[in-house]
């Protein structure tokens, strides 16, 4: 990360205000004793200087550490994986996890003040796409960051948590080519997200080691939903030439393409094979269950908590990006293709 900027203080605030530090003592107390536009000046220049009130000492407060955990979207079956791995690792640390959804973005100093002035250790965000004005407001507010599956990285100093989705993405692919399956598409998450750029370029390594060539019809991107998968699942099989096995990127929207399949008379696995990515509870409970390329979610969170409290406390960490290893689950979702089916 760059240097962090030098933090503001009462005395700076007051200064550009042609105040005492008393008044915007009291402004930040919310006393009624002070003016309504010096109250109103002291609020606009406390925002523009990205002011944070002092974090309490460690020792000095009796209440437990918290470390905040931000979505930027709803929670789903990958969220609570990650979730249960972030609260068993706080209850071994004797650490609180707030679970929390960002929904406004357009304000990251606010943003930034009011993670600092609730006390938090540090800020966990899963699967965000950050910006240059939120990592520069979170360096100002003091509050040390871990992002799990970055949707982008644009410093390379940000330290991130994920797992080898290259290897997921090809390992995937090679369990349909086992098959026979030659006719395979590819339903991921967003275009440009580091997560699925991996392991789309794991799924078209392992079809050109096969001398395979992928249509430009057959690979759709999505948002990692249920709806996604309807939506391209009912695309790519009702192409001239569909699919008989369908790589997806994540376990949530290869349901919604199981759904498109059995809306169209399609049995799984005997006319489609379907493969999905996470190895979250819904693959399990499934039918048929899911094979899936597991992503250890739990232990991503585990692992991202240990590491915001080590920047948290100042100390030095082995690699500001973490990958853990995928496996191949094999269940009931795929299956040798037929020669009526492969055409």
């Amino acid at each position: 990360m760059p240097a962090t900027p030098r933090r503001a203080t009462l005395a700076t605030v007051a200064a550009s205000a042609g105040v005492s530090v008393a008044t915007v003592s009291k402004v930040l107390n919310g006393r009624s004793d002070v003016a309504p536009a010096t109250r109103s000046l002291v609020e606009s220049l406390l925002r523009q200087h990205d002011y944070v009130s002092p974090s309490p000492r460690r020792g000095e407060s009796a209440g437990t550490d918290t470390v905040e955990v931000q979505f930027d979207d709803d929670i789903n079956a990958y969220s609570t994986e990650l979730i249960q791995g972030l609260v068993t690792a706080g209850t071994e640390l004797g650490v609180g996890v707030v679970v929390s959804v960002r929904r406004d973005a357009a304000r990251p100093g606010s943003w930034a003040r009011e993670l600092a002035a609730a006390g938090r250790r540090a800020l966990i965000a899963v699967t965000s796409e950050l910006t240059s004005g939120q990592l520069t407001a979170l360096a100002r507010a003091r509050v040390p960051l871990v992002v799990i599956d970055p949707l982008n990285l644009p410093r390379t100093r940000v330290t991130s948590v994920g797992s080898t989705n290259f290897a997921g993405g090809l390992a995937a692919t090679q369990h349909l080519l086992g098959l026979g399956h030659r006719r395979i598409a590819y339903i991921g998450g967003p275009a440009t997200a580091a997560c699925n750029q991996a392991r789309l370029h794991g799924y078209r390594a392992a079809l050109e080691a096969e001398g395979v060539v992928v249509p430009p019809c057959y690979t759709h991107f999505g948002h990692f939903r249920y709806q996604d998968g309807l939506k391209y699942g009912a695309t790519v099989l009702d192409l001239p030439e569909p699919p008989t096995a369908i790589f997806v990127g994540c376990d949530e929207t290869a349901l919604g393409v199981m759904e498109a399949a059995r809306a169209r008379g399609l049995r799984i696995p005997e006319d489609l094979s379907i493969v999905g990515f996470d190895d979250t509870q819904i693959a399990r409970m499934v039918s048929p269950p899911l094979t899936t390329v597991r992503q250890p979610l739990r232990e991503m969170g585990s692992v991202a908590l240990r590491t915001a409290l080590r920047l948290a406390a100042g100390e030095p960490i082995d690699s500001h990006h973490v990958e853990l290893a995928t496996e191949l689950i094999v269940r009931g979702s795929t299956a040798e293709v037929t020669c009526a089916r492969q055409g």
